[in-house]
Parts: C-alpha cells; sequence; structure tokens
C-alpha cells in the first residue's frame, strides 16, 4: 500500500492548489489537504496538521505549507517517510519583510484584502505563459474564500516563524527541493541552497514556473513529484 500524501497549501491557498496533484495520485494512494488557516504561529499549523495526519505519511508543501512542513518534521520526524518542499524559504522572516507585512494588515482589516492581494501576487511572482491569468484567478478566488482573518492569522505566524536549517540537516527521508525559475518571491538560489543543507535532497527547476508551479506547470510538476513518491525509502 502507497503511504498518504499530505499536501500543505501556501498562503492564503486552499485545496484548489494541488487540484492537478489530487487528481494524478488519487487513484493509488490517499491524498489530503491540510489547511494551515488556524493558528497565529506555525508552531500551532504544524500541531493541527499532525493531528489531522495519518500515522505515517509523505508530505509537500507549497510556500507557507513549505515552512509549515519543516515545523511538522521538527516536531515529528518519525511520522514522514519523504517531504517534498515546493517554493519555500527555510530562513526566519527578515524585519524588513516583518515590517512591510503591517500596512498590508491595516489594509486588509480594512476591507481592501482583494486590493492587497492584487498587490501581493504581483504577475510576475508567475512565469509568462498562456496559463497566468487563469492561475492568479484561481489565487485571487482562493484568497476571497479564506477571507481577511485568515490573511492576518498567517501573516502573523510568517513574521514569528523559525529558521528552519537545522532542521533541514536533520532530515533522513527521501527529500525533494522543487522550484519555478521564475520564482521572485523564493527564488531558485534559496532552493540550490536548501538542497546542499539536505543531504541526498534531488533539486528540481520547473523552467517555465513562477512561484505556482502545481497550477503553472501541472504536467511537469505532477512528473516530479511522482518520481518524488517512487523514490526507495532507504537513502542510499
Amino acid at each position: 500500500m502507497n503511504e498518504p500524501l499530505v499536501l500543505l497549501p501556501g498562503m492564503m491557498c486552499d485545496a484548489r492548489l494541488f487540484t492537478p496533484q489530487i487528481e494524478a495520485f488519487s487513484a493509488d494512494r490517499a491524498v489530503m489537504v491540510a489547511p494551515v488557516t488556524k493558528g497565529e504561529r506555525i508552531g500551532e499549523i504544524a500541531s493541527d496538521v499532525l493531528q489531522a495526519a495519518p500515522a505515517k505519511f509523505a508530505l509537500a508543501g507549497l510556500s507557507m505549507g513549505g515552512i509549515v512542513a519543516m515545523e511538522v518534521l521538527r516536531r515529528a520526524p518519525d511520522r514522514v517517510t519523504r517531504v517534498a518542499f515546493l517554493d519555500t524559504n527555510p530562513l526566519s522572516e527578515t524585519p524588513q519583510v516583518a515590517a512591510a507585512r503591517e500596512p498590508q494588515i491595516i489594509g486588509v482589516r480594512s476591507g481592501r484584502l482583494q486590493e492587497v492581494m492584487r498587490d501581493e501576487m504581483k504577475p510576475n511572482y508567475l512565469a509568462p505563459g498562456p496559463r497566468r491569468v487563469e492561475v492568479l484567478n484561481t489565487v485571487m478566488a482562493m484568497a476571497m474564500t479564506l477571507g481577511p482573518e485568515v490573511f492576518v492569522r498567517q501573516s502573523r505566524a510568517l513574521q514569528r516563524r523559525r529558521d528552519q536549517q537545522r532542521t533541514l540537516r536533520g532530515i533522513k527521508v527521501p527529500t525533494l527541493v522543487m522550484c519555478g525559475a521564475h520564482d521572485a518571491l523564493c527564488p531558485v538560489k534559496r532552493h540550490e541552497f536548501m538542497a546542499e543543507l539536505i543531504p541526498y535532497a534531488q533539486l528540481y527547476i520547473v523552467a517555465e514556473a513562477g512561484h505556482l508551479p502545481t497550477l503553472e506547470q501541472p504536467e511537469e510538476s505532477n512528473h516530479v513529484l511522482a518520481h518524488w513518491l517512487k523514490q526507495p525509502l532507504v537513502l542510499q
């Protein structure tokens, strides 16, 4: 029996971020999307994930979901059979980025979620191409579904997050580090750095994608994730 797959979406995203992956992988394994919407700290969100997840599971997280995945690994490494980090960041928030979230939070609290999201998810976060408008529309729809309170909670959790370099160095399961070549939010160099920290990690760059390769290039993303899911659990 293939181990269950737990997917963790990014900030202001829900299961729609992984629609192509759910369709591709749910035929031969249990697939669940765990929300990262409840706590004001990454630790609280990771606790919720661990409570909802099976006893042992494969784990993949994108952006904020990848940050939560690192905390899940830090807390319960024995429960994670393999891990994939997509378009994410292992470092704590810089003071500049943390400060930049404050006017966003004020804007969202004053009823301007759509405007803040439009500025935050600038088109340059995505690769140029025919899917860009469709993906941006999906991102906006997910954000409007989740609403302003989730935006504020997730912003606070990201501001307070810990540095996870030590966690990455200790990973002992098959690991994929994947990102879009056009990702301006979590650039390629950050993922090269992550892959160097993690023993035996495989690095894959999706050439025609930006921050959301699961939607921008679903077929290629599924191919890479399928290869990761087939890797033997014993690292050579």
